[in-house]
């Protein structure tokens, strides 16, 4: 190696990103990780645990353990950078938004602090660190700029998240993202589109339109129905196979957006809608704009119109206040609802939210008993659920790193239409993640379909060819490059690719 080769790698800059929370955190880190390379920095290999120059923390305050989370990692890394100098660690997302100057009060070693409204700054607060050598917090109070302008690195080649609003006007009693993210702004429908467009002309087959509220997209415009014509507009888009959304509202819920699902082909017969509770009580205690009756009417129309739609769900136990005769009616919501799947929570206290004073805090040991009570009955009705599908001929297109023992068993792993994760036979025929196989369904578990038969057919797409493009060019890569100033200005088009908001919609 000559001296100008060595001297490049030692000055090569690696960055890992720890991502906590929910999709729209999954997204945003992906924005992180853009913004990192374009300005010159090497994502870190798979397993370096902190082991990188730059350790960037995208964190979520949802959970009443959330600092507890971020505090115990700061502190294994705090030797780490003691034995690495030139190391930074960053720290974002909505914790940092809510805590602010107490990060680095309580983890010194913190070079970075930003947070849900300014991460595009990220690049620039990094080097200005670098440069004062002392720690720099910026903390903005309202949106600079719709994140989908910043660079993105997406994480696959064929699927991708789409953001079409950020922010929530909600007032939950237990949840804090609103503060933390500010009051719902929309994109603007034609930004929306182009985004797609250029998308699916890199070969991503799968779109999910995310937003905190994502069916309420139109209130910041004034157009109750822009969410049904958003989807109707997806389907006019040559290319996009796969259209889905997370997380709706009940209360936004409306008529024109079943029949936009139910006329769209692209649009996938899945339904993530948050329940939360099936008490009428609990759910006006939480500030929830339904009871019930509305939400259970939902879904019977979303049956009526897409038979075959998955309907899955988030419910939270042990809210303050909760009665054995609320917690009754959430599992009766829950027998009359026949999720596919259902996401249990037990609550947590969220500090600065009006539930985390309330009165009459459900003891830990009733929240667990409850908790396992409901996670009984919705694993008995998922497998029963999943019994159905067994006989049914899915088109699925095969995933990247869904099936944890695909090596041992020697199959792959794909998503049917409804979202099912269905573990299939290997073909003796080459397939690669986002093209498309048909199979028979055989075997059924409460969490996952298995077809054991030779797969029927096998379809090459234009998502697979763009996974193998971005496989071979990642194989090709330099081990580095040299660390330059982040760019000034609009970032340049970038060839880009790529299942509940937070969970309390």
């Amino acid at each position: 190696m000559s001296s100008s080769d060595r001297s490049q790698a030692v000055d090569v800059k690696t960055y890992e990103v720890r991502t906590y929370g929910c999709q729209m955190n999954v997204h945003d880190s992906e924005r992180l990780s853009g913004l990192l390379e374009n300005a010159g920095y090497v994502r870190a290999p798979k397993g370096a645990d902190g082991d990188a120059d730059v350790v960037v923390f995208n964190t979520c305050a949802v959970r009443e353990n959330a600092d507890n989370k971020l505090y115990g990692n700061l502190g294994r890394l705090a030797p780490m950078k003691t034995k690495r100098p030139g190391m930074q660690i960053a720290v974002g997302g909505c914790l940092a938004q809510k805590d602010r100057d107490t990060i680095v009060k309580r983890a010194p070693w913190v070079d970075v602090v930003f947070g849900t409204h300014n991460i595009g700054k990220l690049p620039v607060l990094l080097e200005r660190a670098r440069v004062q050598e002392e720690a720099q917090v910026e903390i903005a109070e309202s949106l600079e700029a719709f994140p989908s302008t910043l660079p993105t690195r997406r994480e696959s080649a064929y699927a991708a998240w789409v953001s079409i609003s950020v922010g929530c006007n909600n007032t939950c009693t237990f949840c804090i993202v609103p503060a933390l993210r500010g009051k719902e702004k929309d994109r603007r429908t034609g930004d929306i589109l182009a985004e797609i467009e250029a998308l699916v002309g890199e070969g991503v087959s799968e779109i999910t339109l995310l937003g905190q509220n994502v069916n309420a997209y139109g209130s910041d415009i004034g157009d109750r129905e822009a969410f049904g014509k958003l989807l109707r507009a997806c389907g006019k888009i040559d290319g996009l196979e796969r259209v889905r959304f997370t997380s709706p509202h009940p209360r936004d819920f409306t008529d024109d957006v079943i029949a936009a699902m139910a006329e769209t082909p692209n649009v996938m017969p899945q339904l993530h809608m948050p329940m939360q509770s099936g008490s009428d009580t609990i759910l006006k205690a939480m500030r929830r704009s339904y009871r019930q009756e509305r939400y259970l009417g939902i879904i019977d129309k979303v049956r009526a119109a897409i038979p075959h739609a998955a309907i899955t769900s988030d419910i939270i136990v042990g809210f303050p206040g909760e009665t054995e005769e609320d917690f009754e009616q959430t599992m009766h919501a829950v027998r009359q609802a026949r999720f596919a799947q259902a996401f249990t929570f037990q609550y947590s206290k969220r500090p600065g939210t009006p539930a985390a004073t309330m009165e009459n805090q459900i003891p830990k040991e009733i929240v667990q008993e409850r908790y396992l009570r409901l996670a009984a009955l919705q694993e008995e009705i998922s497998w029963d659920e999943n019994k159905k599908q067994i006989g049914r001929t899915l088109e699925l297109m095969v995933a990247e790193g869904e099936g944890r023992k695909d090596g041992a068993t020697h199959r792959l792993s794909g998503r049917a239409p409804d979202n099912r994760l269905v573990h299939f036979t290997k073909p003796d025929t080459a397939v690669r993640p986002g093209d498309v196989v048909t199979v028979e369904i055989t075997y059924a578990a409460p969490h996952h379909l298995l077809a054991e038969g030779a797969v029927l057919n096998v379809r090459p797409t234009r998502a697979g060819d763009a996974w193998e493009k971005r496989n071979t060019a990642e194989a090709a890569k330099p081990a580095g490059v040299m660390l330059g100033l982040p760019k000034i200005g609009a970032p340049a088009p970038l060839p880009v690719a790529a299942a509940s908001g937070c969970g309390c919609d």
